[in-house]
């Protein structure tokens, strides 16, 4: 049994063998006591004021991201809270730890060694900011609400593991957990539930899988001023937050306004960066990065571009394969379509040398796959027998290929993609185009936003054409923002330039994105990946009793997921890009956020000074 000492815990209730906590993490270590004053990265001092204003590009339709249809932002979630807090937007907070999670709308969290069930002793003075109080009842209706209408894999995968709650009384709610199952991720999964106001959605009749434009009303420390939709979304910070004094809120939410403005693509939206029409901005073009940012204001030092650290691993993001399309169910065709990506050429020609290229799941952690497998990893392994490959055992993980940096479209790896195709049946013929014994085109669509930038549609669009010259038909389908969201729920692509979520520790989340359950499904799964060797190594995974256990099977995860080769991997930053009017400041940046929306604050000096000079309208 756990003794709950020190910072770790709270006192041990010996009658009844529970502990209580402010806090949770699955080893039960917290970083931070009972009595912390203010997370160790934050400024406590930090003035109030001021407005940050971000961009959108593409189309907005909706300010409900729950909806079956339409597309929403993620400033539609910034006014809900959660038991166990987190930053804005479902960033993390702390941001300096990674899986502790401490009280917000919950003041204490209770529950056995066995973790069987979890009861949250909820803030009485927690209030929505129409003034009503938030309750037990708030979080039981917005738990079921999520199971009722929202994402079927979500609610299939909570319905399995957390079979009832129950409202103990006005301010305390107890979850129940499933028996024979991993008690991995299910406090942190109930505890960070949004909580939304019972009241309001009964009087208006609203629906979760609605798309609509009205909010009901939030606990958190920023309420909706306006929408426009087509134009911008401005959030106020709530004079009145109930939870303002928190220590989990010092130094945080520091601006009275954050500003969203929608454009339809990115050149209009770095031209109105630079003309100050908003006020930061988070980089992602490399091309911009290394060549666009020499205009005046930069030269004279009232905008800033900097690079800041970034410790989280990069988000997996690639050219995903559609698993359940015909052709793309031989992994030949799909190795030869992946050699038709060229990364060097492509950095260096295009990207000008600034990204690496990713090759893990699980880039630049300690739970990276790396040669073959030894110790602990290469145990679990043999010990799963033939659920395993034996190349899996004897050859290191796979990495990428490497291409001619000087040359597109690279003919030793073109001849490798060709004899690939061969092999699969695909033959080419007098018209160059390749076909199958029954004369069937080698046809692929690929399914591509066309609100994206312009350095990665050339990326793309070069990646097309060498494919297209290995004789595949690749129909290169660039469609608007809202067509595009519809279109990769359905599933109806062969291919899509996606992303899975990187993984530090094992989570239920594991099997939503990976899992063979909810695979011909599950919005987080955009490959349908389906393989009973995965299946395995999340569940030891969830099931280790120590981080050594955990380690081995997250890292034999990464290998196999590498193996079964469910996308082409493309590039990724280190760092985060940024440019901003110089009237920003922000303490040394965390590991694990950039925060411009949750600890940054504002300099009325610099800020009256860059209007004086006529840099900001």
């Amino acid at each position: 049994m756990f003794v709950a000492t020190g910072i770790a815990a709270g006192p041990l209730h010996a009658q009844d063998e529970t502990i209580v906590s402010h806090g949770y993490s699955f080893y039960g270590d917290l970083s931070y006591p009972a009595d912390y004053p203010h997370f160790n990265y934050v400024n406590p001092d930090a003035p109030k004021g001021g407005e940050l204003a971000i961009s959108f590009v593409g189309a907005l339709d909706s300010m409900n991201p729950y909806a079956r249809q339409g597309r929403a932002h993620a400033f539609s979630v910034f006014m809900y809270e959660s038991l166990l807090g987190e930053g804005g937007a479902g960033t993390a907070a702390p941001a300096d730890v990674y899986g502790e999670y401490y009280g917000l709308l919950a003041e204490s969290v209770e529950y056995p060694p066995s973790k069987d069930w979890v009861i949250f002793h909820m803030r009485p003075e927690a209030q929505f900011s129409d003034g009503t109080p938030v309750t037990a009842h708030d979080i039981e209706f917005s738990h079921n609400l999520l199971l009722d209408q929202g994402f079927k894999s979500y609610a299939d995968s909570v319905r399995r593991s957390i079979p009832k709650v129950e409202v103990l009384d006005d301010h305390t709610i107890k979850f129940y957990f499933a028996d024979g199952i991993s008690r991995r991720s299910l406090i942190e999964q109930v505890g960070t539930v949004p909580a939304w106001s019972k009241k309001w959605y009964d009087e208006t009749g609203a629906r979760l899988d609605e798309s609509r434009l009205e909010t009901p009303p939030g606990s958190g420390p920023y309420v909706v001023d306006s929408v426009d939709i087509s134009r911008r979304i401005v959030l106020k910070r709530n004079p009145d937050y109930w939870g303002k004094d928190l220590p989990f809120n010092q130094g945080r939410h520091n601006f009275d306004s954050l500003r969203l403005e929608i454009f339809g693509d990115d050149t209009a939206a770095f031209e109105a960066f630079k003309a100050g029409e908003y006020t930061f901005r988070s980089e992602g073009d490399s091309k911009r990065w290394a060549s666009g940012y020499d205009f005046p204001k930069v030269r004279a030092g009232q905008v800033v571009q900097k690079e800041l650290p970034n410790g989280n691993p990069p988000t997996p993001t690639g050219i995903v394969f559609n698993l359940a399309s015909p052709i793309l169910k031989d992994q030949r065709v799909r190795e030869a379509v992946a050699l038709a990506y060229n990364f060097e050429w492509t950095n260096e020609s295009l990207q000008y040398g600034l990204y690496n290229q990713r090759t893990s799941f699980t880039e630049g952690t300690p739970l990276m796959a790396e040669s073959t497998p030894t110790g602990d990893e290469l145990a679990l392994l043999t010990s799963l027998g033939d659920l395993v490959p034996s190349v899996m055992l004897t050859e290191a993980a796979r990495i990428p290929h490497v291409s001619n940096p000087d040359r597109l479209f690279d003919r030793r790896q073109a001849r490798i993609a060709m004899r690939l195709l061969d092999e699969a049946g695909w033959t080419v013929g007098d018209d160059g185009v390749r076909r199958n014994a029954d004369g069937t085109t080698l046809t692929l669509n690929y399914l591509f936003n066309s609100a994206a930038g312009a350095t990665i549609t050339a990326v793309m669009e070069n990646f097309v054409s060498n494919a297209q010259k290995l004789g595949i038909a690749v129909r290169f389908e660039k469609v608007d923002p809202s067509q595009y969201t519809a279109r990769k729920r359905d599933r109806d692509y062969d291919l899509v330039h996606g992303s899975y979520s990187s993984f530090l520790a094992a989570g239920t989340g594991l099997s939503q994105r990976f899992g063979s359950e909810d695979a011909a499904f599950s919005l987080f799964n955009p490959a349908g990946l389906a393989s009973p060797l995965v299946d395995k190594l999340i569940d030891v995974a969830l099931n280790a009793d120590t981080r050594e256990e955990e380690t081995a099977a997250l890292m034999a995860l990464d290998r196999t997921l590498r193996h079964e080769f469910i996308m082409i991997p493309l590039w990724f930053n280190p760092s985060h890009w940024v440019a901003y009017y110089d009237q920003y400041a922000h303490p040394e940046i965390p590991p694990y956020s950039l925060g411009y929306l949750d600890f940054w604050w504002y300099d009325q000096d610099k800020a009256d000074a860059l209007r004086a000079a006529g840099a900001l309208r």
